[in-house]
C-alpha cells in the first residue's frame, strides 16, 4: 500500500470542521516574534508555526487501515509540513495560490458540484479581511490557512472519487475506481507551486464534453429569447409557422452544431427533428409526436441534473482509461472499441432486461472462445429452467440443447430428473448455431458472470429497445471483433476465413489474449457520440437517474 493510501479522505462536513477550527483559532491569543524563512510551500513562519502546533494535536497514523475525517487529514498535512502555512505569504497576505484555488472552487460550478459545499463564501470574506487589513493577526491567518486546505483536500476527493458514495444510489454499481487520493502529499510537496485541482478532474474523454454541455444549458437558464420560443411550443396545437420557427430556436438553441441528416423521405425541417431526437434519445422518425414534445419543454434546469449525474458516474470510474479500452453504455445499448482515441469498432448491443439488469462493472478481457459451450447460470436455472421443465418436461430440455451433469461433471441420463431432484444438476449446452452464447464470446475477469457474446437472436439488434437479456451483453458484431482483436490487437494470423473453419467444426477453441482489454461497463444516460465531439442522452431504462440527482441536490 502507498503512504498516499494510508490517509485515505473521508468527508463529513468540513462546513461544521471549518467553522469549529476558525472559531477555535479565534480565541488565540497572538504573541511572539515573527520570523520569516523558506520552507517547502515557498514561506514560511514561526509564529504560525508555533500557534497552529498548540492547535492542533498530532494525527494517529498507527491503524494504516482507519479512514480520515476532514479535520485529521488537516492536521496531517499540516504535520507533514511542520505547521507552516500554505496560503498565505508576508505580512499574512493570500498568495497567489490562494487566489487560483478560490478560483478552481468557483469553477467546480461547471463539474455540477455546487462551490458553496466549500465554504467559499465565508473563506472570501477572510481573504477580503487579510487583504484590506493593515496589520493581519495570526489568528486570521490560521483561519484562512486551514479553511483553504479543508476545501481543497475535500474538493481534490470530490473530483476524483465522486461526491456521493455510489452504492448509496445504486446498488448494482461495482465498477472499481482504481484512482489514488494524495491530496495531502501533493499539498506539502508542492515546492512553493499551486498544485491544482485539475490533476483530480477525469482525463475521460466524455467528462469533458459533459462539462461543455452543461455550460451551455446553465446559459439557457436565463436566456429570454430560448425561454420565449419554449412557451411558444404548446403541444395541443397543431405547428404553424410560429411554433415551427420556435422548435427550430430551441433545437438551435441546445444542439448548435446539429446538421439535419440527409433523407429524401423527409422534408428539411423533418430531418433537422429526427436528429434532434437521435441524439436526444428519441427514435428519429421526424415526427412532433408526443415523446419529442416532452424532450422539447424539458427545462434547462432538468436537463442539468441529468449531466450532472453523469458527470458524477464518470469521476466513480478511472480518472484516465488509456489508449485501448472497450465501453459498454448500459442504457444507449452500444459498444465502443477506442484504440488512440478512435472508435475501431461500434455496434448495437442487447443488454439485460429491466428485471435481470445489466450491472456497471469494470472488468479486463482476458481470452476469447471460439464456438463456447453454455452453462446455465443459477439465475436462468431458477427463472427459466425449472419452470420450463415443469411445464415441457423432458422435451423442453431437448428443445434447448440442455444436457444434465453432475457437480463432478458426470452426464446424467434425463431420465433420472425430476421436479425433486432438478436442482441438484448443473445443465449445458454443447457448441453449434443453436447455442445460446452463438459462436464466439468474450470472457472477462468478474465475480458477476458478465461477458460479451454472440447471439442466435440476431433480430433483437434492429429493435429499439435492446433491454432482453438475462444480464450479459449480447454483441452485433462478434466475428469482426474477434478477428480484429486477434489479428490487430493480438497480431495473430487470423482473418474471418480461419473464423469460418473453426466455426464449422463445431468444437470449442480458446484464444488467450496477451494484451488485457479494459472493459467497462457503465450505466450513462448521457454519453458521446460516435464523433467523439457531442454528447447523446439517452432513455433512463432501469430508472436509476432520479436516486442520484436527488442525493447530488
Amino acid at each position: 500500500m502507498s503512504h498516499s493510501m494510508k490517509y485515505s479522505f473521508k468527508f463529513g462536513n468540513s462546513s461544521l470542521s471549518f467553522v469549529l477550527l476558525a472559531l477555535f483559532t479565534a480565541f488565540i491569543v497572538s504573541c511572539g516574534d515573527h520570523k520569516d524563512k523558506k520552507g517547502p510551500t515557498g514561506y514560511s513562519d514561526d509564529r504560525f508555526n508555533d500557534r497552529l502546533k498548540e492547535l492542533l494535536k498530532p494525527v494517529d497514523t498507527s491503524d494504516t487501515k482507519k479512514i480520515r475525517s476532514v479535520t485529521d487529514n488537516v492536521r496531517y498535512v499540516y504535520e507533514i509540513d511542520d505547521y507552516q502555512p500554505l496560503w498565505i505569504k508576508e505580512n499574512y497576505v493570500p498568495n497567489d495560490a490562494a487566489i487560483h484555488m478560490i478560483a478552481e472552487l468557483e469553477d467546480m460550478q461547471w463539474d455540477g458540484i455546487d462551490p458553496a459545499r466549500y465554504n467559499i463564501a465565508a473563506i472570501k470574506k477572510l481573504k477580503a479581511k487579510l487583504d484590506t487589513t493593515k496589520k493581519n493577526s495570526v489568528n486570521d491567518a490560521i483561519a484562512f490557512d486551514t479553511a483553504l486546505t479543508s476545501s481543497y483536500l475535500a474538493a481534490a476527493r470530490n473530483l476524483l472519487l465522486g461526491v456521493v458514495v455510489p452504492k448509496k444510489v445504486d446498488s448494482l454499481w461495482f465498477h472499481a475506481n482504481d484512482s489514488v487520493w494524495n491530496a495531502p502529499h501533493s499539498l506539502v510537496d508542492a515546492k512553493g507551486k499551486y498544485p491544482t485541482l485539475d490533476e483530480y478532474r477525469s482525463n475521460v474523454p466524455t467528462y469533458k464534453l459533459l462539462r461543455n454541455e452543461y455550460r451551455l444549458y446553465y446559459t439557457l437558464l436565463n436566456d429570454t429569447v430560448f425561454h420565449q420560443a419554449l412557451a411558444g411550443i404548446r403541444p395541443e396545437k397543431h405547428p404553424d409557422s410560429a411554433m415551427v420557427s420556435d422548435i427550430q430556436s430551441v433545437i438551435k438553441a441546445e444542439l448548435p452544431w446539429l446538421q439535419a441528416a440527409p433523407n429524401d423521405s423527409m422534408t428539411k425541417e423533418e430531418q433537422m427533428i429526427a436528429s434532434y431526437q437521435d441524439y436526444a434519445g428519441l427514435r428519429p422518425t421526424g415526427k412532433l409526436d408526443s415523446y419529442t414534445f416532452a424532450k422539447l419543454a424539458t427545462s434547462p434546469d432538468s436537463m442539468l441534473r441529468k449531466i450532472k449525474a453523469n458527470m458524477e458516474r464518470i469521476r466513480w470510474m478511472q480518472k484516465d482509461f488509456g489508449n485501448l479500452y472497450l465501453v459498454v453504455d448500459i442504457p444507449l445499448m452500444e459498444l465502443f472499441l477506442r484504440r488512440d482515441g478512435t472508435n475501431v469498432m461500434h455496434m448495437r448491443v442487447v443488454v439485460g432486461k429491466p428485471e435481470r439488469q445489466t450491472p456497471s462493472i469494470f472488468a479486463t478481457m482476458s481470452n476469447v472462445i471460439i464456438n463456447p459451450s453454455w452453462g446455465v447460470p443459477p439465475t436462468i436455472l431458477n427463472n427459466d429452467v425449472v419452470p420450463g421443465f415443469q411445464k415441457g418436461g423432458r422435451t423442453y430440455l431437448a428443445k434447448k440443447g440442455l444436457k444434465p451433469y453432475d457437480h463432478q461433471g458426470n452426464a446424467i441420463s434425463v431420465s433420472k430428473l425430476n421436479m425433486g431432484n432438478l436442482k441438484r444438476y448443473t445443465y449445458k449446452q454443447d457448441p453449434g448455431d443453436d447455442n445460446a452464447l452463438g459462436v464466439v464470446k468474450f470472457n472477462l475477469a468478474n465475480p458477476y458472470d458478465i461477458y460479451l457474446h454472440d447471439t442466435p437472436h440476431r433480430g433483437d439488434f434492429v429493435k429499439r429497445f435492446r433491454a432482453l437479456s438475462s444480464g450479459c451483453i449480447r454483441v452485433q458484431q462478434p466475428q469482426e471483433m474477434a478477428v480484429y482483436i486477434l489479428s490487430q490487437i493480438e497480431k495473430l494470423n487470423f482473418s474471418q476465413g480461419k473464423l469460418d473453419t473453426l466455426i464449422q467444426k463445431h468444437k470449442s477453441r480458446w484464444e488467450l489474449l496477451k494484451t488485457k482489454i479494459p472493459v467497462h461497463i457503465a450505466y450513462l444516460t448521457a454519453f458521446e457520440d460516435t464523433t467523439g465531439t457531442h454528447i447523446r442522452f439517452s432513455n433512463d431504462v432501469y430508472h436509476r437517474d432520479d436516486k442520484l440527482m436527488s442525493a447530488l441536490n
